[in-house]
């Protein structure tokens, strides 16, 4: 069963979990916040992660820490990431306006452009 966006939005996580989860040092998050790389909800002081937030800092730990990636270059994967998310929801609800005819078709020409068939 699919998960709706609003389920991996829900803030969960306490600083200390995400950490563990992570297998990096609490003050590594706190830093990664203040770059505006994640924003986690806080309740009472406290900061809570969603799903979202732990796999958005698992890419940011990834691209800094395996791939050597400085912070200005996360930033911009992270902009591109998420315009290119924002253009595949948008595809998919135009896909979704198409009658089955056409949107085979269409699918078809795409899959032709980027070397798929």
């Amino acid at each position: 069963m699919m998960r709706r966006r609003q389920d991996t939005d829900r803030p969960l996580y306490l600083i200390s979990v995400v950490s563990k989860m992570l297998e990096v040092h609490p003050q590594t998050i706190r830093m990664y916040e203040r770059e505006g790389f994640v924003t986690p909800c806080r309740i009472n002081r406290q900061r809570l992660y969603s799903e979202n937030d732990v796999e958005r800092l698992h890419l940011v730990i990834e691209l800094t820490k395996e791939l050597g990636v400085n912070k200005a270059g996360v930033d911009i994967i992270l902009r591109m990431r998420n315009r290119m998310e924002a253009l595949q929801r948008e595809m998919a609800d135009m896909m979704g306006r198409f009658d089955d005819d056409v949107r085979d078709e269409f699918e078809k020409r795409i899959r032709a452009l980027f070397g798929e068939e």
